[in-house]
């Protein structure tokens, strides 16, 4: 799973709340406007952004012990591929958008990857009739 780019951070309790991941692909000239900002900033990977790395580093020198991934397919897939995906929770709204181009919750993967099992750990519904599914990963 190629993970590129930039990933943003909110941290509590730091003084700069925005912490940005990155790899070492990242330009000089980026790290200064950084700099320049008081943005907070990390490396984890060479060519690419190495999850797991950023997660020790997230939990070793802030104390991070559970955090939210709030992404796209790409992310969300690069999260499960790495192994520090444990919770899937999805709210489902009363509606239908098939529109093309449309994200989706988990995208990117091998065609030949196995389905990851998950385990119904939670359900509420709403009164406009959104759902809100909890599952653990198996």
């Amino acid at each position: 799973m190629d993970t590129k780019g930039t990933l943003l951070w909110n941290v509590e309790g730091n003084d700069n709340p925005l912490l940005i991941v990155m790899s070492q692909q990242a330009s000089k000239e980026y790290i200064a406007y950084l700099d320049e900002r008081n943005i907070s900033w990390i490396v984890a990977g060479e060519e690419r952004i190495d999850l797991e790395k950023a997660w020790a580093v997230l939990h070793d020198a802030f104390g991070v012990e559970r955090m939210s991934v709030v992404g796209g397919g790409h992310i969300n897939a690069g999260f499960l591929e790495a192994g520090l995906l444990d919770e899937v929770s999805l709210v489902i709204g009363p509606g239908i958008d098939g529109r093309g181009g449309m994200a989706v919750v988990f995208d990117g993967l091998p065609m030949d990857r196995e389905v990851t099992p998950l385990k119904l750990a939670g359900v509420e519904q709403y009164k406009d009739d959104a759902v809100w599914l909890r599952y653990t990963a198996e």
